[in-house]
């Protein structure tokens, strides 16, 4: 940290790499050769009822706000280390390894204490950690209000439904040709020749004398026969078209969701009273 108000930073708010808040600065344990910040301690939990230990290494400080560089989920699962004390160089050294920095075994025993102590006592070194300025002495075992924390929430979640539509392939149509044979009778008309005898007699003159003999004449006689021939032709063409049909559909489905009830020990105390135990009205 290049340039640090102490101060301020005892007002101010952490927050993580990617901006995600984290809770309120509590303290801040100085080194007690350089008075430089080695460590801050960030309200995390519940009502804010933990303090986590950060070190101060690349944290950076912007107004009213200090981005560290970590994960929240990183400072929140800090190993616990009781920050109203002087950190032992076990503690010390315990930190450096969570955050994958360097400890310096040299330098680390004794080197941290909180900036009220460095307040109260300049020039002192050695001396154990204490509550930072301006923290109530009535607020024992890490008990914190809500009105003292901005991080005091609960974050509600609940189940939406969401509904869209989904293309799938019910069927397949298929256009297919076959043969049937039909049975067609039709009339054709025909013509043949037939032999007819017709007499006709001669008159006196006409010819002359002729021969008593025997003589034949041949005459040749047609007809017409039904001749079949088939040939294939174009009658129709016969496709297939899709079109859309619009419907609607109902669906159904359960949800989940949160609810947030705010109990208190007072609450509690008249549920007892009352004979609800458990039970007792929530506001």
């Amino acid at each position: 940290m290049t340039t640090f108000d102490v101060n301020a930073i005892l007002s101010s708010t952490a927050y993580d790499a990617d901006g995600d808040k984290v809770g309120k600065v509590e303290q801040v344990f100085l080194d007690d050769n350089s008075g430089e910040p080695t460590f801050l301690t960030v309200n995390t939990g519940l009502f804010g009822a933990k303090e986590s230990f950060v070190p101060a290494k690349d944290a950076r400080q912007d107004g009213d706000r200090v981005v560290l560089p970590y994960q929240k989920d990183v400072i929140k699962d800090a190993p616990k280390v009781d920050a109203d004390q002087h950190l032992s160089p076990a503690e010390e050294e315990e930190l450096y390894r969570y955050y994958e920095l360097n400890y310096d075994n040299g330098h680390g025993a004794d080197r941290d204490r909180d900036l009220t102590d460095r307040t109260a006592a300049a020039g002192t070194a050695g001396t154990a950690g204490v509550a930072a300025a301006g923290r109530d002495s009535d607020l024992t075992d890490r008990d914190r209000t809500v009105a003292d924390h901005d991080d005091a929430s609960v974050v509600r979640h609940e189940e939406r439904l969401k509904v869209g539509t989904q293309e799938r392939e019910t069927g397949r149509a298929r256009l297919r040709k076959y043969v049937v044979t039909d049975h067609e009778t039709v009339d054709v008309p025909v013509e043949r020749e037939e032999v007819t005898v017709e007499r006709t007699p001669i008159r006196d003159g006409q010819v002359g004398t002729g021969t008593i003999g025997e003589e034949e004449v041949e005459v040749s006689l047609h007809e017409e026969r039904p001749v079949v021939e088939k040939e294939t032709v174009a009658v129709e063409e016969v496709g297939l078209n899709k079109e859309t049909v619009r419907d609607t559909q109902r669906v159904e489905a359960d949800v989940r969701k949160e609810q947030v009830d705010v109990e208190t020990d007072t609450d509690r105390d008249l549920g007892g009273r009352d004979g609800l135990g458990g039970n007792a009205p929530r506001r």
